[in-house]
């Protein structure tokens, strides 16, 4: 027997929140969060991401919104391309922002370069390397791993004899491991890699702009990055260039890329790398690719040279500082150090959230302990792009020698 549903009139009754009743019920339970004024701390964000953003920035991602095929916004566009081509010093023609983080373009460059049975090599020293393995396999790849222990990095021969034995057709490794603190040799792996029939992607969201890095020069075929580190932008937006090497190998796919947002056949033309015109793909965030823009004008205003010596510089005080204080650093070689985040040992008898805490309640100031294989093993303190400064060397510096002195220790 059919159920018989008397036809409704008129406008459909408002949800009832779960305690009181009606409307009313519901906004004295919202009067609580959401009816409040938003209220953001001030912070110094010295852990390894994301970094404080400058008044210039803050400014142009306050904007008001265009529409996300204005010639206006397609210039924008243009100049972003332009600013990342500098910062990776390559002259790709594929080379675009992915409208996510550092993770979203991580999963477009493996999900756009492999196919289900491809062999890929993961250079695993830390999370990112670990992340990798994961998404390609999810891709159906067959993944082979290459290890090192946290603050380690690989060496040629090492590569060589992954590649020999593996026969790749991508090798995956981290240039900046921001779970560890170390920055990754890239020179000769380019051409390492091609010997071997084998095409370099690399991630370099954390040392971007802190570190040297060049892409055509060092014949790295897929380079990403993020916009919330050195470029000193929100996070939202995402770096990425393609060789023409692994164009090629993405025109030969048999298979369509296993996501339409970031297949990059689409992407390349809504960000005018093709010869063809300008389709919409999807609704671009605008407001986080005006930041991006002018964290890229900052940063060929200030120069590359001159930005990889800040870094630099700024490191080396912090690493003397942190001797100073007691504290062992967690990577054995300084030329394989981060400049953007350093690692550092917990110190014995503390604990490492006791540290953290103290220094965000006490000082308004943001470390961060370790992350997968680090965890529990290191805190990590970043200086990145607008935060690189001597004073907050001196600054971080100080709140720890406090902590030090005032955080409980373990008589153990």
């Amino acid at each position: 027997m059919a159920l018989c549903v008397p036809p409704h009139h008129g406008p459909p009754a408002p949800l009832l929140p779960t305690a009181g009743h009606g409307v009313g019920a519901a906004s004295r339970h919202l009067h609580l969060g959401l009816l409040r004024p938003l209220a953001v701390p001030q912070r110094l964000l010295l852990g390894p991401g994301p970094s404080n953003v400058p008044p210039r920035i803050l400014a142009a991602g306050g904007r008001q919104l265009l529409g996300h095929m204005h010639p206006e916004m397609l210039q924008v566009m243009d100049e972003i391309k332009a600013g990342i081509q500098y910062a990776f010093q390559t002259r790709n023609r594929l080379t675009l922002a992915v409208s996510g983080t550092g993770h979203c373009a991580m999963e477009a460059a493996l999900l756009n370069l492999l196919e289900r049975g491809d062999t890929v090599l993961v250079a695993v020293n830390g999370i990112w390397g670990q992340r990798a393995a994961d998404i390609a396999g999810r891709l159906g790849a067959d993944v082979r791993e290459l290890q090192k222990p946290p603050g380690e990095y690989f060496s040629l021969r090492d590569i060589q004899e992954g590649l020999a034995r593996h026969k790749p057709s991508v090798l995956f490794i981290t240039h900046g491991e921001s779970s560890t603190g170390v920055l990754q040799p890239l020179q000769g792996l380019g051409e390492l890699c091609h010997r071997h029939g084998c095409l370099l992607l690399v991630d370099a969201v954390a040392s971007l702009g802190g570190a040297p890095i060049l892409m055509d020069q060092q014949e790295i075929d897929v380079l990403y990055s993020g916009s919330q580190k050195v470029l000193s932008a929100p996070p939202g937006s995402a770096p990425i260039s393609f060789s023409e090497r692994a164009r090629e190998k993405m025109l030969r796919r048999k298979t369509k890329p296993p996501s339409f947002y970031l297949d990059m056949g689409w992407l390349a033309n809504y960000w005018g790398c093709d010869d063809k015109p300008r389709m919409y793909h999807h609704t671009a965030p605008i407001n986080s690719f005006l930041s991006l823009r002018e964290g890229l004008a900052m940063l060929a205003e200030l120069g590359l040279e001159s930005s990889w010596e800040r870094h630099r510089a700024n490191c080396t005080l912090l690493c003397q500082g942190l001797r100073e204080l007691g504290l062992e650093l967690f990577v054995k070689e300084e030329a394989a150090r981060l400049p953007t985040i350093t690692t550092v040992r917990v110190p014995e008898g503390y604990a490492w959230q006791e540290i953290t805490a103290f220094l965000m309640n006490e000082h308004g100031l943001e470390i961060a302990g370790g992350l997968g294989p680090s965890v529990g093993k290191v805190l990590r303190i970043g200086l990145m792009g607008y935060n690189s400064t001597k004073d907050n060397v001196d600054r971080v510096l100080g709140a720890l020698r406090d902590a030090l002195q005032r955080c409980r220790r373990s008589r153990l």
